[in-house]
């Protein structure tokens, strides 16, 4: 029993992907952003900030999943639990980080979602965030309501667009954290309501990134949807169906690949994780830990203004309706939100028009801003997106600003 009451919430194998096979030294710069004070006689000092730890003893606490009653102790939720889902995990996350179109493994799509759901929830971040959201303060309860949950962010995050972006051309890579399934909303900076006592923004808020690093070099970034059609509104508020517990349909063919980000953009990624951990993050070289040093004081918004997470537009179909028979004979229908037919808000037609507009809008401000190289490749009609538009079709996407700005600033 001893062996699983160390629990570490960010799995020993996860951390290792950070670093690299060849390493002389498997060790982190491990930073504590709130050490400790201690008494040694008569003197009181600060412990230190940055140590230099194996993964062996970082993003650990004794007991996190331990359920007791009286002086009996269970170790299962670790043992039985979390053990089998983390075993199956490592190859869905390889899958995903060399990810490369068409493939479609459903089977390691589901097993990656589960993962990713359970890394939200697992951590002391995870868990106050869990706790405020059911409002459950015993520590038994709030593990078996864990168990309850563990899908709780799965259909908001299969409907979303996924980009998987790269470190290859910077000189720095991604830091790891204590809340390695990080999320980013323009709209509620740290210190907000929204991220105060252990809370993040809910993924289900239409201008919330989730981010979460692959591994050293690699990063899956999902955004919701409505996001995308509609940058220019209100990045707090709720998408459109934002019930997480239901089905959800997802399409591979909709993954974005083909961004390496450079030295800067990693650097202002890293700088989200630091500012979003709960306690702790770690780096293989020192200096990524600190990357405030070098970009200085920004404004959390102008992250999101700056487009830094968002997936490529022009390599967004806008799709509204799926429907489906199925062999034997039934059929189902869902529109683009999950909604069903009989929602009342089923292919809102108000909603559409308006999306339709800010959505080409923002395909041409994307095509002004960054040019006529896509920063995300798609899989349409039986082949990727091309890696640069034609002359002509680059100075379509720009037309699009012009004809449909009128619709950019609606609230």
């Amino acid at each position: 029993m001893t062996k699983y009451r160390n629990n570490h919430y960010v799995p020993i194998w996860y951390q290792e992907r950070f670093i690299p096979s060849g390493a002389k030294e498997r060790k982190f710069f491990y930073l504590d952003l709130r050490p400790e004070e201690a008494v040694h006689g008569r003197h009181r000092y600060t412990r230190n900030s940055l140590l230099r730890w194996g993964p062996k003893h970082c993003f650990c606490q004794k007991d996190l999943y331990t359920t007791q009653l009286g002086a009996w102790l269970s170790t299962d939720i670790e043992e039985k639990f979390f053990g089998p889902i983390d075993d199956s995990a490592r190859t869905a996350l390889d899958y995903f980080a060399e990810f490369c179109h068409p493939s479609a493994d459903g089977d390691l799509f589901h097993t990656f979602l589960l993962y990713l759901s359970l890394q939200k929830l697992r951590t002391p971040k995870g868990l106050k965030y869990l706790s405020g959201l059911t409002k459950i303060r015993d520590s038994n309860t709030l593990l078996i309501a864990l168990q309850r949950l563990q899908v709780l962010f799965c259909a908001i995050w299969t409907e979303s667009i996924w980009s998987i972006v790269d470190a290859r051309n910077s000189d720095i890579e991604f830091i790891l954290s204590d809340n390695p399934v990080t999320v980013y909303n323009q709209g509620c900076f740290p210190g907000s309501k929204w991220c105060r006592g252990g809370n993040d923004p809910h993924i289900w808020l239409s201008g919330t990134h989730t981010l979460f690093p692959l591994r050293q070099d690699k990063l899956l970034i999902m955004t919701n949807l409505s996001w995308v059609r509609y940058p220019y509104g209100n990045p707090i508020k709720e998408r459109p169906n934002p019930n997480p517990l239901r089905h959800a349909m997802f399409n591979f063919t909709s993954i974005q690949t083909g961004r390496s980000l450079s030295t800067d953009e990693v650097m202002q990624i890293n700088y989200i994780i630091k500012q979003c951990a709960f306690r702790y993050v770690a780096a293989r070289e020192k200096e990524w830990l600190f990357p405030e040093r070098t970009l200085g004081a920004r404004q959390w918004d102008s992250f999101g203004k700056e487009y830094l997470l968002m997936p490529d537009p022009r390599s967004v179909t806008f799709s509204s309706e799926i429907i489906m028979g199925f062999e034997g004979g039934g059929s189902d229908a869902f529109d683009e939100y999950g909604r069903k037919p009989w929602d009342p808000s089923y292919l809102d037609k108000a909603r559409k028009e308006r999306d339709w507009e800010t959505f080409h809008a923002f395909q041409g401000e994307f095509a002004r801003r960054f040019g006529p190289t896509r920063r995300g490749r798609a899989f349409e009609f039986g082949r990727q997106d091309g890696q640069q538009d034609s002359s002509d079709f680059h100075n379509y996407h720009l037309s699009l600003e012009h004809t449909h700005k009128k619709h950019r600033f609606r609230r």
